[in-house]
């Protein structure tokens, strides 16, 4: 078998690119983030190449999303068969195969939460939302509780639980009201500062819920859900303890509110498990799913118990949620990512043990946490331990310019969250690549221009 690597032929953007993104620039909505001139013409596992014939190897997946890699001929295949039945019939209103068998094959899975129920959308914002509409309408309540650096979307009643960037809710209010933001478990940033070690048991933020804001804010009883993802993504994919996750199940259980896990970025093996509430041992009463679900399909799902998916008939709905074809892709997607869970488990132990090896080389990486296939390195200022935005921004484009697809999240950290299927060939050549980035760029952060945004895409 081949063993690939990263080529670039032109400069970045090539010529045919340039076409495009000057089209693009002319008629798009400026709301597009564009983080560097990537345009795309083809892929294959975890490879893609662009416009004017140069490779790259894909360590961001398209946001998490393409969780079987590029074109998988099995995912494919079930496309083109779909496609060429029927494109539409609307599952809201009638019936087909496999809607019905998608929804089956995810109330299998966590069968510590009971039998469950299955509503499916086209993406992960549209499953918070409808998350919440159940969970008010189950509880009869109107509070929700969310977390800082939690992101969930960008819609209205997503962007209200949004607390990772002010950019995503600025002048877009008023937003959705009852809903409380608390401090969400962050090892190497403790909300009180503790140790690391130390941060969810002795400090555990969950417990503010009760010691302050079920005393001096909102009576429990009015509280509808606890929307929480078990492992942070947007906001820095940060890693809490087990704890935090365990006592936000007991507060629930305590005070009848439903604990529900946005699964959108951390599910659909992920993290060596099918979900991240395995890795935890905490059951949801709600589970949101979508972006690799279906590998780059639009498909999203409502995952509940079915003692709490009480809404009456026509009392939520949707056009396309759980479209044929993409419900073909999801089933093709859940046949795969199924026989990778070893493998993303062992891989990404690879991976964490390289990235601690560069940390003991290049002290701009203050920490390196993750599960799985979802791994975090966060860049800081090495004598102030600050976030180094800056750094990271250049960083990102640096490694676009030798070939690697990389990300940022949260305030100073690159995301690792590469197709399930990359293997220990892959790992190596990230490593490689990442290792000259930080050799070339300066160790004195504070002497990192800001990060360009969308650089390089001007022309």
């Amino acid at each position: 078998m081949t063993m690939l690597h990263p080529e670039v032929k032109t400069a970045l953007p090539g010529p045919k690119a340039r076409a495009i993104i000057e089209l693009d620039q002319r008629f798009s909505s400026p709301s597009y983030i564009k983080e560097y001139p990537l345009v795309v013409e083809r892929g294959e596992g975890p490879w893609v190449h662009d416009v004017d014939g140069n490779r790259f190897l894909d360590f961001m997946a398209g946001i998490a999303v393409a969780s079987t890699g590029h074109a998988h001929p099995h995912v494919v295949k079930a496309v083109q068969e779909a496609a060429g039945r029927f494109l539409h019939i609307c599952g809201t209103d009638f019936y087909y195969d496999a809607f019905s068998k998608l929804c089956a094959r995810l109330a299998g899975y966590l069968p510590e939460m009971g039998p469950k129920k299955v509503f499916l959308t086209n993406s992960g914002t549209e499953a918070v939302e409808g998350a919440i509409k159940l969970a008010r309408h189950h509880t009869r309540r109107q509070y929700i509780v969310a977390f800082k650096g939690g992101f969930h979307g960008r819609t209205y009643g997503a962007i209200s639980l949004n607390s990772s960037k002010v950019a995503q809710r600025a002048f877009f209010g008023p937003l959705l009201p009852g809903v409380i933001h608390v401090p969400y478990a962050n090892p190497y940033r403790c909300p009180n500062g503790c140790a690391p070690q130390a941060c969810g048991d002795a400090c555990n933020p969950a417990l503010a819920l009760e010691r302050e804001w079920f005393v001096n804010h909102v009576d429990p009883r009015e509280v509808a859900a606890i929307f929480v993802e078990p492992i942070l993504g947007e906001g820095g994919y940060v890693v809490p303890p087990a704890s935090f996750l365990t006592e936000l199940r007991r507060i629930c259980d305590a005070h009848g509110i439903l604990l529900v896990f946005d699964e959108v970025q951390s599910g659909i093996g992920r993290t060596g498990h099918m979900f991240a509430a395995e890795h935890f041992g905490v059951m949801p009463d709600i589970l949101l799913s979508a972006k690799g679900i279906a590998s780059g399909m639009p498909l999203g799902a409502i995952i509940a118990k079915e003692s709490v998916m009480t809404w009456p008939r026509g009392s939520h709905g949707s056009t396309y949620g759980g479209n044929p074809v993409c419900c073909a892709a999801a089933l093709a997607t859940l046949d795969v990512v199924e026989g990778l869970l070893d493998s993303v488990r062992a891989t990404g132990a690879l991976l964490q043990r390289g990235l601690r090896e560069l940390q003991s080389r290049h002290p701009v990486i203050g920490d390196v946490r993750g599960v799985g296939l979802m791994v975090g390195a966060e860049f800081v200022d090495p004598a102030t331990r600050e976030p180094a935005s800056a750094y990271v921004g250049e960083l990102e484009q640096l490694a676009f310019r030798k070939g690697l697809l990389l990300l940022s999240c949260g305030k100073s950290t690159i995301r690792f969250a590469p197709p399930l299927v990359v293997g220990e060939h892959e790992v190596a050549v990230m490593l490689r690549i990442l290792e000259e980035c930080l050799r070339e760029l300066s160790l004195d952060v504070s002497k990192v221009a800001p990060a360009r945004v969308a650089a390089g895409v001007k022309l």
